[in-house]
């Protein structure tokens, strides 16, 4: 599992672990573990951290140190989504099953994905993402640009 910025954004912004909790609508203890990376974050929700700070998911997690402040979007769209991670597969020169493997799951649980039929779970996305050197916020359609550097 991955990193986060969590607690450093919160402090910046002056706010309790309650505060953010309860703008998320979730219980505290959830937080606190997404923080302490106890608990992977659901990709949906890292969507939320993202807009609820107005900052980029790819420096929440650490993939960038650029802190780019983004717009606030609440639209998810699977197919857009699904037909960024095929390419991304493409572009890796992998098979699902081969994509599987190096991600260590399911190849059909890569297939639901770029069919657009479910989100993506975000340790999957984030390690994806590191591998290909590619954006999370590119690939959740937050901005146009696709690789980290």
């Amino acid at each position: 599992m991955n990193g986060t910025r969590l607690e450093e954004l919160r402090e910046c912004n002056n706010l309790k672990s309650k505060d953010v909790a309860q703008a998320l609508n979730i219980h505290k203890s959830t937080y606190s573990q997404w923080e302490h990376n106890k608990i992977p974050i659901p990709t949906k929700r890292i969507l939320e951290l993202s807009n609820f700070y107005k900052i980029n998911i790819d420096y929440i997690f650490y993939l960038t140190n650029k802190k780019i402040y983004i717009s606030p979007n609440q639209n998810i769209d699977l197919i857009s989504i699904g037909k960024r991670l095929k390419e991304i597969r493409k572009e890796l020169g992998l098979s699902l099953r081969e994509l599987g493997n190096e991600l260590n799951t399911a190849f059909s649980s890569l297939a639901s994905y770029e069919r657009g039929e479910v989100l993506i779970q975000s340790d999957i996305l984030i390690s994806l993402c590191q591998i290909s050197n590619c954006s999370v916020d590119w690939v959740l359609g937050k901005t146009d640009k696709k690789y980290l550097n």
